[in-house]
């Protein structure tokens, strides 16, 4: 093989027969024998929209390479021969090489190979930034919610919203706030304004500020890895809940938030989930904490069937059961009579 440069491909746009240089992400590499007991390993490779396993044999060029620096959670630039065989697609690597900084200039981007919000991220927080400066009138909740989203800008903007089931991928706690958010200025707006007899009256910035805090706990309880989202130790002995309790809980002592609004923003972040077979000890207790309980519990279901009905490649009218609902969704007859 000549050392000429080849252009940048992206693995997911390969097809077969093509060559090219590329980034990818090393997402498996698992020792096995055939039948016969002879040694391979099988290796995984992705970019955000497609991971290919193939196996490296054990009389292969690169069994040694493989064997002794080959690693999983590692970046990899390839020069590689895309086949799609009768056992899916494969690599047939010409060169490899770990990735470094210098790949920058040549497109590579360490956020770039797994999944990810299809909307703009720097777009959505602009948008969540502004819902706040609109809807909230300067004071101690307004300056709350502001220094909470300063010092947790970062982790908000990359993490997903969960591990699994829904907004499960880089950005997704972001675009799952944004849209609770929105959706807690509509429903916020609606109800106080057709139930004025309330007392007290529905606090309209209070459930703005929910939307925007709910899910807050998940800066702390998650941790995203090179392929993988973790739960940190105080996620898995605390839970992102109590998490967001104390993150507000601190914050607000520190703005001088007066009890009663603390308390009430603290059960909304509590009682958002509802049950205590999803997580939380308390049900919504305030006109608040239920409106928000609604917006967050649409977002995550209808995010939920909107993945499931996007997935290519499906066939017949009907969904199975395998999916985070646990129910059959109908797709469409697509022409079919």
């Amino acid at each position: 093989m000549s050392a000429h440069a080849m252009p940048i491909v992206r693995l997911c746009e390969m097809i077969d027969g093509q060559e090219g240089d590329l980034f990818v992400l090393m997402t498996a590499k698992d020792a096995s024998t055939t039948r016969d007991g002879k040694p391979y390993f099988r290796v995984g490779f992705r970019d955000a929209l497609r991971e290919v396993t193939f196996p490296v044999w054990g009389n292969s060029t690169w069994a040694e390479d493989c064997q002794e620096a080959w690693t999983p959670g590692e970046f990899y630039k390839l020069r590689a021969l895309y086949r799609d065989t009768n056992f899916g697609p494969q690599l047939e690597i010409r060169r490899i090489r770990r990735a470094s900084d210098d790949d920058r200039s040549d497109g590579f981007d360490p956020d770039g190979y797994l999944p990810r919000t299809p909307f703009d991220r720097t777009t959505m927080w602009e948008t969540l930034t502004a819902l706040v400066d609109e809807n909230l009138e300067a004071g101690p909740l307004k300056q709350l919610v502001e220094t909470l989203m300063e010092t947790y800008r970062d982790d908000w903007m990359r993490l997903p919203a969960a591990r699994h089931h829904h907004h499960a991928y880089l950005g997704g706690l972001l675009e799952h706030t944004l849209h609770v958010t929105e959706t807690c200025v509509y429903l916020a707006d609606k109800y106080a304004a057709s139930y004025p007899e309330m007392r007290p009256p529905l606090d309209r910035q209070l459930v703005i500020a929910g939307g925007v805090l709910h899910d807050l706990g998940k800066v702390i309880e998650l941790r995203q890895g090179p392929t993988l989202t973790e739960y940190t130790p105080e996620g898995e002995m605390i839970g992102h809940l109590l998490l967001g309790r104390d993150l507000v809980r601190d914050t607000a002592r520190e703005v001088g938030l007066d009890r009663e609004t603390r308390l009430r923003l603290e059960h909304l972040i509590v009682a958002h989930q509802r049950l205590p077979e999803w997580g939380s000890p308390k049900p919504p207790m305030t006109p608040e904490a239920l409106l928000v309980h609604y917006a967050d519990d649409i977002d995550a279901k209808y995010r939920m069937v909107a993945t499931l009905l996007s997935e290519p490649d499906r066939q017949g009218p009907m969904t199975d059961r395998k999916n985070p609902s646990r129910q059959k969704w109908f797709r469409g007859f697509n022409g079919e009579e």
